[in-house]
């Protein structure tokens, strides 16, 4: 069953890349009392993702920060190494979080994963964005096609805002 409008996030832990090294961080570190814009792609260095979703969230990363929003995360399911290679290369490290749901746990549990194995790719999530608030969805923007990155992308997350 997919996660919808009004549901309270489950727990879940994601791996990061820090300056220090890999760290934990669980959905209640993440989301506890805060406003948090998470946004998912189907893969890191991904062609949709790398050029189109990811960089319109870092280009308004302070515009969507200035709407009361506290946090924004991108999470794939891929490892943490991939995901710190992609927040080096895309100058999005220390601007957003880039969580590695390396098991496909969280994605799981919100019924969001989409078995891209016909692409090579494996499980996967699918693309969305959600608007969090201290742990509950109240926006949920999942894209019908993981090549497009419309519905869940920056400038609709904006008007949402």
């Amino acid at each position: 069953m997919t996660i919808a409008i009004g549901d309270k996030l489950p727990a879940a832990t994601f791996k990061e890349k820090t300056a220090d090294g890999p760290v934990e961080i669980s959905t209640d570190q993440l989301f506890a009392g805060k406003r948090v814009v998470l946004f998912a792609v189907p893969g890191a260095f991904t062609p949709t993702c790398s050029l189109n979703h990811l960089p319109g969230y870092l280009e308004n990363r302070d515009t969507i920060l200035g709407k009361g929003v506290d946090d924004i995360a991108v999470l794939a399911v891929n490892d943490w190494h991939v995901m710190g290679a992609w927040a080096q290369s895309s100058g999005g490290m220390g601007k957003i979080h880039f969580l590695a749901d390396w098991d496909a746990g969280f994605t799981k549990a919100v019924g969001l994963e989409a078995d891209l194995s016909a692409g090579g790719l494996g499980l996967r999530s699918k693309r969305y964005s959600m608007l969090v608030e201290d742990g509950v969805v109240k926006a949920l923007n999942v894209e019908e096609s993981p090549g497009q990155a419309t519905v869940s992308g920056a400038a609709a997350m904006l008007e949402l805002l």
